[in-house]
């Protein structure tokens, strides 16, 4: 087990009409004016920003209101948020959304107390130094970046999709009422499940020994997760299911799962420039690569695989070799990826990609041929567009 720092700060508040304490939140932090950041209309057609409102007008705390985030969330989004809360005097950003609302307002934030480009930032040109405070009201259980240290925003020029780690835009805290995600179609929530889950496996494929707890923890969130994801298939208005995950999303991705490990995450690398060129939902992305990330990196490490596929997808171990065990495991997690409509190539995802466009995820992966990615197997550029060859 390597050393670790684990940092939660965090206050989580879950449950049903949890969002009618956002207002009381807010005060608490003894902020003056809000921006309330979202993203489709739908959060005004459900009724959920009037309720908020409400709670923010309770309190007699000011807003002003800036919608259209979008899957992937853009760079042109944060500067016009940026622009709009220096003009209107805002010192709280309370993002309602999912991860890519929270991931906005997170950049607004770092832009907010920088001087120059945020861009600067995601393209490792300098590092945030502050960031004003942000809340999150939680509508979709993906991304975990209620409670993570990440922000990932795709810049249109070039589309180019990169992220950013910092304590500095941890979310003060965070409202979670389940029932907020029903209405979500049965392919966002498939995808969250698949996102929430990589977030787990990207920290639990290490080959870092001697990390029993963390695994212990680990494979239990993802056998809930897979367990409640079948559920949500066939009864999406089950509330324990819907709290399952959403619980599972926020200790996926706050470092928990992770405590004494060395994270690999080639595959949120490799799914990001897929994101960035085609626009694609982020969990179905990653499901559409894992299996071909897999099957190229699992040798490194057979006995790993094999504990997982024994501990989380219930693999009989009865093969003759860990490695036949571990391919058995691969075959299974892309077993449950059909069984909740997700694809696990990039065909069934609907990208049909040329030789060239293959060749050019690589390159932008590997920043240009300067950086490999992973930790379980380093990849080089010619590593990636195999793997990527390979998912086609």
């Amino acid at each position: 087990m390597v050393s670790f720092q684990y940092y939660t700060p965090t206050q989580v508040v879950f449950g049903k009409n949890a969002e009618a304490q956002t207002g009381s939140l807010i005060k608490a932090q003894k902020c003056r004016k809000v921006l309330v950041h979202y993203g489709s209309e739908s959060a005004k057609k459900s009724g959920l920003l009037d309720r908020i409102f409400e709670s923010l007008q309770s309190e007699g705390i000011k807003y002003v209101t800036l919608g259209g985030v979008v899957p992937n969330p853009r760079l042109s989004k944060v500067y016009e948020g940026i622009e709009l809360c220096r003009r209107e005097g805002v010192d709280f950003i309370l993002a309602v959304g999912g991860g890519s609302v929270i991931d906005s307002a997170k950049a607004i934030g770092y832009g907010l107390a920088y001087n120059g480009d945020v861009w600067d930032f995601y393209c490792k040109k300098a590092q945030a130094t502050a960031c004003y405070p942000i809340g999150a009201v939680l509508t979709i259980s993906a991304a975990g970046s209620e409670m993570s240290d990440s922000s990932v925003i795709t810049n249109e020029d070039g589309w180019l999709k990169r992220g950013y780690n910092s304590d500095l835009c941890r979310c003060k805290f965070a409202v979670m009422n389940p029932e907020l995600t029903y209405t979500l179609p049965d392919y966002q929530t498939a995808c969250g499940c698949v996102d929430i889950l990589m977030h787990t496996m990207e920290r639990y494929f290490t080959n870092e020994p001697h990390t029993e707890v963390t695994d212990e923890l680990a494979e239990g969130l993802m056998r809930a997760v897979i367990r409640n994801a079948k559920i949500l298939t066939t009864d999406p208005k089950n509330y324990d299911a819907r709290a399952e995950i959403m619980w599972a999303s926020s200790l996926s991705h706050n470092g928990l799962t992770g405590c004494g490990t060395v994270g690999d995450w080639a595959c949120h690398q490799l799914e990001h420039e897929l994101g960035g060129m085609f626009d694609v939902a982020h969990g179905a992305g990653l499901a559409a690569i894992w299996g071909s990330w897999a099957r190229y990196v699992y040798t490194v490490n057979a006995h790993r695989f094999a504990q997982f596929a024994v501990n989380v997808l219930k693999v009989s171990n009865h093969f003759s070799s860990p490695e036949e065990t571990a391919l058995a495991g691969i075959l299974a997690v892309e077993d449950f990826y059909r069984s909740i409509h997700m694809p696990t190539n990039l065909r069934e995802l609907g990208v049909d990609a040329s030789s060239e466009q293959l060749h050019e995820l690589a390159y932008k992966c590997s920043f240009m041929g300067t950086r490999t990615i992973g930790a379980f197997r380093p990849l080089s550029q010619a590593d990636m567009e195999k793997i990527y060859t390979m998912a086609k």
